[in-house]
């Protein structure tokens, strides 16, 4: 709990493109003249990618935990 402030910023940016991802699934999904193969890639696309950012998201938290946040200084 010690590093909370360096952990708001990248957890409120994560959360904001995980729910604009979903946000882009969820709009395709409820167009329907769109075609079936067009309508499953524009879907299954933001929500992969939504789960790669929660992925980032749990690794920058576990970096910034292990007090690996400020690696880039040393350079």
């Amino acid at each position: 709990m010690k590093h909370w402030q360096k952990m708001v910023a990248p957890i409120v940016i994560a959360s904001i493109i995980i729910v604009y991802y979903i946000g882009i699934a969820a709009f395709f999904m409820a167009v329907p003249s769109i075609p079936t193969v067009i309508k499953m890639l524009m879907i299954v696309v933001p929500l992969i990618l939504a789960v790669v950012m929660l992925g980032v998201l749990i690794s920058t938290i576990k970096e910034i935990q292990g007090g690996e946040a400020d690696d880039l200084s040393q350079y």
